[in-house]
């Protein structure tokens, strides 16, 4: 890292390897406006691509060495998702041309600012935007990097004017190990990237080195609620820091929480034991109360007061793919929503948010499993939380950039499921076949949820234009749950 740094201002052309990615597509677009040439290529045209693309990105499909040459490459940067004997990077090392990981160069970006870091397994994406939003409306103008599109500017990166930086920090390799924040965040810890971390003990290692790397007089700010990280509050963390949760007990507590009729939810927040306000927020489910607690916290730790956090959070709508509500079908009124969760706990929280939002209908849940790494250490997990939902639709495994593993596929989640007793599931081998069966089978004020990391975004929405189209489908029985 301290070589690209040291050479970052004589460098112009930029290659990004994996720019079709969240994170990477938002370093591109911080690259750029930066004044850098940024060029970049990815296996598949991804949604992200019509983000860089007028902006100037010249983007290629595929890998190949040649793409060295076509855009006078000085520098590469390459996504975790990159095997290293890819011939660009191959190649790339044999010219003597540098190559970095996407951390590096983000946490150079990074440690130059006043540093926000948001880590933890689940709710980083949520809890950046929001806070991004928070220090937008109070005027300091920062720049801003997460590993999703907030709804309310459109964007998951933007450089600012102003001395913040709010960044989600990625776990999954240990690359968060690299920034130096001022104020760092750790919403939760789980064992979920079981390809990087061997057990548990070794995640909350990772994230104690986190904690301890943040500026000499920077803050940390760690939800006391969560199982893992109360391991961390009995004497690992060093130097400043403040807790959130539930009731009075922690630092900034949430109380009398209310859901209200139709989605979102209001509490009081107290700090020190003491009420200070009431948080109003359109996007749903407890862990968004949590989320924004941490975010109110991190603020206030820069001088925002908390009355202004809530001015923010009031209208903020949410990052997308969590938890998103893609649309209605009137006639009847059936909702559609998509969520990003690919670890249970994620899925957990998005089931029984739904099953409190709408308490009397009837949920359908499309999964698909990310990894298979992940699958075969969780399917049971997995078995579990879907089996709050009323009916059960599984896709086969996103490998994301693994090989499959002999044994292991949807099939052992779906299983359990009926092992259990929790009633029967469909598996569907494609997009075509689960959107087929789930408006075959769709009721009138059905609930349906499109779930996972993948690219199973897209089965939301061929729902929703069949259902647009032919209302409720032949055969389908059309009562209200």
């Amino acid at each position: 890292m301290n070589d690209f740094a040291g050479r970052i201002e004589n460098l112009k052309n930029i290659h990004l390897m994996g720019i079709g990615g969240a994170g990477m597509s938002g370093l591109a677009l911080l690259l750029r406006q930066i004044g850098m040439n940024v060029s970049g290529c990815d296996v598949s045209h991804t949604y992200y691509i019509h983000k860089i693309a007028p902006i100037g990105i010249d983007f290629v499909l595929g890998h190949d060495k040649s793409h060295l040459e076509r855009f006078n490459t000085e520098a590469i940067v390459y996504s975790s998702a990159i095997p290293p004997e890819t011939e660009e990077l191959l190649e790339a090392q044999r010219r003597g041309i540098p190559a970095f990981k996407r951390a590096e160069v983000l946490s150079w970006l990074f440690n130059m600012k006043k540093g926000i870091g948001i880590a933890g397994t689940h709710g980083k994406t949520t809890t950046a935007s929001m806070l991004g939003l928070i220090l937008e409306n109070a005027g300091l103008d920062p720049t801003v990097a997460i590993g999703g599109e907030l709804s309310d500017t459109g964007g998951n990166a933007k450089l600012g004017s102003g001395a913040h930086m709010v960044a989600e920090l990625d776990e999954s390799d240990g690359s968060f190990e690299l920034f130096r924040s001022q104020v760092a965040i750790v919403t939760n810890a789980d064992w979920d990237h079981v390809d990087y971390y061997p057990n548990f003990g070794s995640v909350l290692m990772a994230y104690e080195r986190f904690l301890s790397n943040r500026e000499s007089d920077g803050t940390a700010i760690i939800c006391g609620e969560d199982k893992g990280l109360s391991m961390l509050l009995q004497g690992r963390i060093k130097g400043k820091y403040t807790t959130y949760g539930w009731g009075l007990k922690w630092g900034w507590g949430a109380q009398n929480v209310r859901h209200n009729p139709g989605g979102g939810v209001t509490y009081t927040v107290s700090r020190d034991g003491l009420p200070v306000c009431d948080i109003v927020l359109q996007v749903s489910g407890e862990h968004n109360v949590l989320n924004s607690l941490a975010a109110c916290a991190a603020a206030n730790a820069i001088g925002i007061p908390v009355e202004v956090s809530s001015q923010a959070l009031r209208i903020f709508k949410g990052a997308k793919r969590r938890l998103q509500h893609m649309g209605s079908i009137s006639g009847i009124k059936v909702e559609v929503f998509d969520d990003y969760g690919h670890h249970p706990r994620e899925i957990s929280a998005t089931l029984n948010t739904l099953k409190k939002i709408f308490p009397e209908r009837r949920l359908m849940a499309v999964f698909q499993p990310h990894r298979f790494t992940r699958t075969a250490a969780m399917y049971k997990e997995f078995a579990d939380v879907l089996s709050l939902a009323d009916g059960i639709f599984l896709l086969p495994i996103f490998p994301a950039d693994e090989i499959p593993i002999e044994g292991i596929s949807s099939n052992l989640i779906g299983d359990l499921v009926v092992q259990k007793g929790h009633g029967s599931y469909d598996f569907c081998s494609d997009m075509d076949e689960v959107v087929n069966k789930v408006c075959s089978s769709v009721r009138e004020g059905d609930v349906i949820t499109t779930i996972g990391a993948g690219d199973v975004c897209m089965v939301s929405e061929k729902i929703l234009q069949r259902l647009e189209r032919k209302g409720v489908p032949h055969g389908a029985v059309a009562v209200k749950a």
